[in-house]
């Protein structure tokens, strides 16, 4: 990797988590809505916190986006190792563009806080609401990148084994419903940074090509 590559991955790699929180703690200032709140609370309480809204899903949704950059750092150092067509590393990288996108989607509700004066109560419910199936669909988009790093980790050592094994844990956790939320707020930005962390450290991979024929 160039001495750019290596930089924006660390950056990329450690600026999407921060954003991401940054995001939650702005959005938290402002949760003081019932579980079960109807429309008409909705739309009230995005009228008296309608900035914070807008100002929290802006620095996520930036997260998301440098998630995407880094994913693509992460593509090209997997490729490297790899080898061949790169059908894994290119199958980890779509399942990343599909959870950054999800978890845009997951800010749903700042449509109505943009719109805040003219939405109805109705509308102001339903995007409240639909960010709960982006967050489900960012949770399962997920177990395809941490799954191909894992497979990568044990076929041609594109990361440590035992990084593998936490890969697979990871998809794992994120595949059972009950508890995969926990993977997906609190281990994936973890991961992350830790994944930054070992491309940037590593040593260069040898290329799938160079393993085979080492081994015949």
């Amino acid at each position: 990797m160039s001495r750019f590559d290596r930089i924006s991955t660390l950056v990329m790699g450690v600026l999407a988590p921060a954003l991401w929180i940054a995001g939650i703690l702005v959005g938290d200032r402002a949760d003081d809505l019932p579980n079960k709140a109807t429309d008409a609370q909705v739309l009230a309480w995005l009228g008296a916190n309608k900035n914070l809204t807008i100002v929290a899903g802006w620095l996520f949704m930036t997260g998301c986006l440098a998630f995407i950059w880094f994913a693509g750092l992460l593509r090209s150092r997997l490729a490297e190792a790899e080898g061949g067509t790169h059908t894994l590393s290119t199958i980890g990288f779509a399942g990343a563009v599909a959870a950054a996108v999800f978890g845009i989607g997951t800010q749903a509700e700042l449509a109505s806080a943009i719109n805040a004066s003219d939405v109805s109560a109705a509308t102001a419910g339903m995007f409240h609401h639909l960010g709960d199936l982006f967050f489900v669909g960012a949770e399962l988009a997920l177990i395809v990148l941490f799954a191909s790093v894992a497979v990568l980790a044990f076929r041609v050592a594109a990361v440590p084994r035992w990084w593998g094994v936490v890969s697979a844990l990871m998809a794992i956790i994120l595949w059972i419903g009950p508890i995969g939320w926990a993977a997906l707020i609190f281990g994936t930005p973890i991961w992350t940074v830790g994944m930054a962390i070992l491309i940037v450290r590593a040593p260069r991979p040898r290329r799938a090509g160079v393993l085979s024929g080492a081994a015949a």
